[in-house]
């Protein structure tokens, strides 16, 4: 085995980088060189630039010392091969997003019935105003009020606008949040380069190419480069090839090192040979770019030629003429031209299923969307019946031609009338309310550390049952020291002094410590006087080179005897190994190796120890177990973590041993010294996990240490709880428990297990993965649990994915952890999970507040539009004051209910579960309570209201009359009274007083002192636009005071106990099982929510006559490419992962290999622009770049 490095060039190259000229390679050189593989690559460098070396000197730079990091040189290199940045997608306009809001049914069927009404209002008939046609035209006083019509169609319009304009900002307010949260990810993402001698970490997009740049384990590569110096370097290239299988790297064999790959074992360095657009992902970027481009362009083309006859051929298939609308043209095309034109779709990442709220939401959204579709078409009916009857039957007239736009305009107004009712019976202000909440939560969680990279990932949370935790940095200050040390058969209980310790074993302890551990861990001085040491680096090496210092001696100089380049082989710490070795190459040619690793383990493969003398001595197995019972198990019941260091000499005579049989090498070792290692627990997490026991959820702890430590640190941490029946632990145990003979893991084996176990020590990232999907696919207890995992190694990235929430950490975490996790932690630290849990709950809350507002509205405002249109043949509520309720409803009371600041109290109750209805009885009760006040009133008000306040009656007025003082109280008293629910709707678990800390929301006060000043506004100067007149004082207190009253009411509501109300219904369920059996799904496929299939359903029923047509072709058309794409790419399952974090792209074979469904063909509706990779559901998981880990989805 050769030295895995290369000759250095005598003299400094540095200096070079100053040198005016090109560089000796061009871009596309460079290029050619990274597509090539293995030893085509190798043979390659050698032809062209005769080694690395080679290339480093044409790329004027130096191996050791890197760039000279000078601006010029630097800027020079940005010109002529490319800056290290992936540009991200367009962003949609403003102008696209307003087209977009424009699309809603509701709203078109609006501008519709307002044009109408504007062009008859423009219209009048010669003989109209005849008493011919009846009372339509009497009672209108003057040619001017004649001439308003227009008013109403006008304000109509204006307020659609005004709608389309909200949404088309909110839209916009969340894409640039989504953007600013991406490129905040992206900047915080830094890699460790070389420059002047000095190791640096510099952010990504500052690598140019001829930068030294040093890889290790968990590393996602920023850029394309070759390998110029590695230990036991293996790459998991699964994102760009489909391989599952890592990928050895060496100088001799396989130099190339890819971008978007990850570093799975060992470390190196590399000379930066591609960046940004110029790398391998750069490449495949710019072709997904180009293909979309292309197909925009053909859809656009198509479009034009397509609708006309698609639309023949839905009216010929069911004889209905179809306004084809939700089914944008370039679909309907598609049939056609499938042959020619692959339509590139926006490709979202495989679909997990949709969040527990979300689901809950769409499925309320359409139960509540068809029953004011019926009561709006019942409402038209009735209204229309109504005036045919009275005019034709009763009065007896006959339709006159002259009078037909008369009549038009009534039934326009009727029409207009029924459509409001719609518009203000469909909640669209609950998307809204979601993202708002969950935009506002994602701002303020960044404050408590917590950086969302999915945005229902933090709705999630507020459901979690259950946190699995890592123990080190998590509940540990991961800041780590030596208390105790086992060395020359004597055991110290503090670090003992350096002449305590024989100077042989002292040598070869130090020497050991300084030489096997990474070069890159380090410790620095304090930042501030008197402030702690910086720790760099694996903090397990900081301690041990902190007991080096501590023994007053330095590991500094001992590295610089012996550069990273004389180390002859280095078996890296792995998850398996739990142990890392460097083998040096002596002068007489003979090897010693360093090991160290967890005590158990390496003691195991010892067979001498040191003995008082410093001489080593046989170390039998009966010796180790004494040793453990003696020293290595009351270490660790202090909650001290123990390592073994020890040592090998091979004689030269022996000849050069077998590198690659591992088992042989390490082996035969002597122990120098047993040391324990304490972490202290974070002070604030016992406290943390209290609270999260309250709050109904189970903190289990998942560590590689060994049983006792965990036990202990578990017992200081408050998980395990004396006197208490728990399990603790360790993996091996754990396996053997829920394999069966088989090896395979049983369900109902894990079943008898996990609800009992608390603490998994010795546990491996399999075993961490195994516990997270068994808890997630439990069926033992009535609802599913919904588990949070913590972790920060490359191997956790299979347990992030699967759990319903996966938080990587900040500080400690590997780019692969935070590439599969869903929040960053940025301070590493549990107590910040606890504030997740709060702000999880407390959107869930925001949301049901706003819904038991909402529903209120909605309750009221349809039963009297309903009942006055059906009474008085007029709604009370007129289209335009319909729309501003909505306005308020929507749009201010989603911002002001949607962004209460979360409290304790959040965290005194157990979690909703998946099932919990969205209402629940308590609030039903308030809903239809204070609905009844509503009702009460306003009834009263309308057949009585003239009496009471002594003015002229506003029912049964003609076709333009001006607006009435009567139904003016009328409108005013039902915003009034919506606004002091406003704030009874801040309590849903009947609390009393709804008062409670609304000084610190300062949105919501501002809310409804701007909703109070624009009411007035509207009333006293609104006038026919608004159908409002001024009203006195008197009847503004009048109005006030009625308002006033539902806080009052409330307080009644809230006196009456809810369990005696059996009757009340609850709403907004989650899916239940039984509707899941039917229509069972594999566990690799797209999961598709199932209220979103109920929507769909009506879609596809709604254009059934173009649908069928078209999804049968669809599918026959797709199933056909996916086979052709299946026989020849069998491993295209995965994604390319992390276009630098951008979730947006995915490899073109992919999406190809993906069989739409039947229910596809619908629009999507997904009300978050989130890339979920962890939606709150265990379903179809994203392809990972660990297909080894994950079913493939085809």
């Amino acid at each position: 085995m050769a030295n895995n490095t290369t000759e250095h060039p005598p003299g400094n190259s540095v200096a070079e980088g100053n040198h005016d000229g090109d560089f000796g390679v061009t871009v596309m050189d460079l290029r050619e060189l990274m597509e090539l593989r293995s030893a085509e690559g190798v043979s390659k460098i050698q032809d062209t630039h005769g080694d690395v070396q080679g290339l480093c000197r044409r790329l004027k730079t130096s191996a050791i010392e890197g760039l000279s990091g000078n601006p010029v040189d630097l800027e020079k290199r940005h010109t002529y091969f490319g800056k290290n940045f992936i540009p991200p997608k367009k962003a949609k306009t403003f102008l696209a997003l307003v087209w977009e809001a424009l699309q809603d049914v509701t709203l078109i069927i609006l501008e519709i019935a307002a044009i109408i009404s504007l062009g008859l209002s423009f219209y009048h008939p010669p003989g109209g105003d005849s008493e011919a046609c009846g009372q339509v035209a009497g009672g209108v006083e003057d040619e001017g009020e004649a001439q308003a019509g227009w008013i109403e169609g006008a304000a109509i319009l204006f307020s659609v606008a005004i709608v389309v304009l909200v949404t088309a900002f909110n839209d916009w307010s969340k894409e640039k949040q989504f953007r600013g949260l991406q490129s905040r990810i992206e900047q915080e993402q830094k890699f460790t380069v070389i420059r002047k001698g000095q190791v640096i970490q510099i952010p990504v997009s500052e690598i140019v190419v001829g930068d030294i740049a040093q890889i290790k384990y968990g590393d996602l590569l920023p850029a394309d480069g070759i390998l110029i110096q590695g230990n036991d370097l293996k790459i998991d290239e699964s994102s760009l090839t489909g391989e599952s299988d890592q990928v050895r790297k060496s100088m001799e064999k396989d130099p190339m090192l890819l971008s978007g790959t990850h570093v799975m074992e060992g470390s190196g360095r590399m000379v930066v040979s591609a960046v940004g657009l110029n790398s391998q992902t750069g490449i495949i970027f710019t072709l997904l770019c180009a293909g979309d481009n292309e197909e925009v362009k053909k859809v656009k083309k198509s479009k034009k030629q397509g609708p006309s006859e698609n639309r023949n051929k839905a009216k010929t298939q069911d004889g209905i003429a179809l306004e084809i609308q939700p089914l944008k043209s370039e679909e309907a095309t598609e049939s056609e031209e499938k042959e020619e034109v692959k339509p590139v779709k926006k490709v979202n990442v495989t679909k997990k299923e949709k969040s527990v709220l979300q689901g809950k939401l769409t499925k309320l959204a359409v139960q509540i969307g068809k029953a004011g579709l019926i009561m709006s078409a019942l409402t038209v009916i009735i209204l229309i019946l109504y005036f045919v009857i009275d005019t034709f039957a009763v009065q007896g007239r006959s339709w006159m031609s002259e009078c037909t736009p008369i009549y038009i305009q009534y039934f326009v107004k009727f029409f207009i009338i029924g459509v409001t009712v719609l518009v203000v019976a469909v909640p669209e202000g609950l998307p809204l309310a979601v993202t708002i909440s969950l935009a506002y939560s994602v701002k303020k969680m960044m404050k408590d550390n917590n950086l969302v990279r999915h945005l229902d990932a933090c709705e999630t949370m507020g459901n979690a049952t259950a946190i699995c935790s890592d123990k080190t940095g998590t509940l540990t200050m991961n800041r780590m020291t030596v208390v105790q040390a086992y060395v020359n058969d004597t055991h110290f209980k503090t670090v003992p002094e350096p002449d305590a310790i024989k100077p042989e074993t002292l040598e070869v302890m130090v020497n050991s410590i300084s030489i096997n551990s990474a070069y890159t861990t380090k410790i620095l001085p304090p930042e501030k006087e008197g402030g702690l040491p910086r720790h760099v680096g694996n903090k397990t090496e900081c301690a041990l080179l902190g007991m080096v210092l501590q023994l007053k001696r330095d590991y500094q100089p001992i590295r610089d005897e012996v550069p990273e380049e004389k180390l002859y082989k280095v078996y890296t710490f792995n998850s398996s190994r739990k142990s890392m070795s460097t083998v040096l190459k002596n002068a007489d040619g003979g090897f010693r190796m360093y090991s160290k690793g967890a005590s158990e383990i390496v003691l195991r493969k010892c067979s001498r120890i040191l003995d008082t003398q410093g001489q080593p001595r046989i170390f039998k197995p009966k010796d180790r177990d004494e040793m453990v019972r003696k020293v290595i198990e009351p270490m660790a019941c202090d909650g001290l973590r123990t390592i073994c260091v020890a040592y090998r000499d091979f004689p030269a005579e022996a000849g050069e041993p077998n590198w690659e049989n591992e088992n042989e090498i390490l082996n035969e070792l002597t122990c120098i010294v047993v040391v324990g290692i304490e972490d202290p627990v974070r002070p604030e997490v016992p406290d943390a996990i209290v609270k999260c026991q309250r709050a109904g959820i189970t903190v289990r702890m998942v560590t590689g240490d060994n049983i006792n430590t965990a036990r202990a640190i578990a017992i200081k941490c408050g998980i395990l709880l004396p006197g208490e029946d728990f399990l603790c632990m360790e993996g091996k145990e754990f396996n053997q428990q829920i394999r069966n003979d088989q090896g395979e893991v049983e369900q109902e084996r894990l079943d008898k297990v996990w609800p009992k176990l608390r603490v998994l020590a010795r546990s491996s990232p399999t075993d961490k993965h195994t516990l997270v999907k068994g808890i997630i696919d439990s069926t033992v207890l009535e609802t599913r649990q919904v588990v949070a995992v913590t972790g920060d190694g490359t191997n956790d990235g299979p347990a992030l994915k699967k759990a319903d929430v996966g938080f990587a950490m900040g500080i400690a975490g590997t780019d692969v952890a935070k590439e599969a996790s869903d929040i960053i932690l940025t301070d590493d630290n549990f107590s910040s999970i606890v504030k997740a849990v709060m702000w999880g709950r407390n959107v869930y809350d925001s949301i049901s507040k706003f819904l038991q507002f909402q529903l209120t509205v909605n309750v009221v405002a349809v039963i009297v539009a309903f009942t006055g249109a059906c009474i008085t043949q007029d709604s009370p509520l007129k289209a335009v004051q319909m729309l501003w309720v909505n306005l308020i409803m929507d749009t201010l009371a989603s911002l002001a209910l949607a962004t209460e600041p979360p409290c304790e109290s959040l965290l005194l109750r157990k979690p909703y579960g998946r099932n919990k209805p969205l209402i629940s009885r308590t609030m039903m009760k308030n809903i239809l309570g204070h609905a009844v006040y509503q009702l009460t009133i306003i009834f009263t008000l309308l057949f009585a209201g003239e009496t009471i306040f002594n003015i002229d009656s506003g029912r049964n007025t003609p076709l333009h009359a001006p607006p009435s003082e009567h139904y003016t109280i009328v409108f005013n008293v039902f915003v009034m009274m919506q606004l002091f629910n406003e704030i009874n709707a801040r309590k849903i678990h009947g609390e009393r007083n709804v008062f409670e800390g609304i000084y610190k929301n300062p949105i919501f006060c501002s809310v409804v002192l701007g909703t109070f000043i624009l009411q007035i506004v509207i009333v006293q100067f609104g006038g026919k636009p608004f159908s409002c007149t001024a009203l006195t004082i008197d009847q503004w207190l009048w109005c006030v005071f009625i308002g006033v009253g539902e806080l009052l009411w409330g307080q009644l509501i809230s006196a009456i106990p809810t369990h005696h109300l059996k009757f009340l219904m609850e709403a907004g369920h989650g899916t239940t099982k039984e509707e899941i059996k039917d229509e069972e799904l594999a566990e690799g496929a797209d999961e598709i929510d199932h209220a979103e299939m109920e929507l769909r359903r009506g879609q596809i029923l709604w254009f059934r006559g173009l649908n069928r047509i078209q999804t049968q072709i669809k599918v026959v058309n797709a199933f056909r490419s996916s086979l052709h794409v299946g026989l020849e790419s069998p491993e295209s399952r995965s994604s390319i992962h992390s276009f630098m974090a951008h979730p947006e792209f995915v490899p073109q074979s992919e999406e190809e290999a993906r069989i739409p469904t039947i229910e596809e063909s619908g629009d999507e509706i997904d009300p978050l622009p989130s890339a979920s990779s962890s939606g709150a559901g265990g379903g179809g998981e994203p392809p990972s770049a660990f297909p080894h880990s994950c079913e493939s989805s085809i």
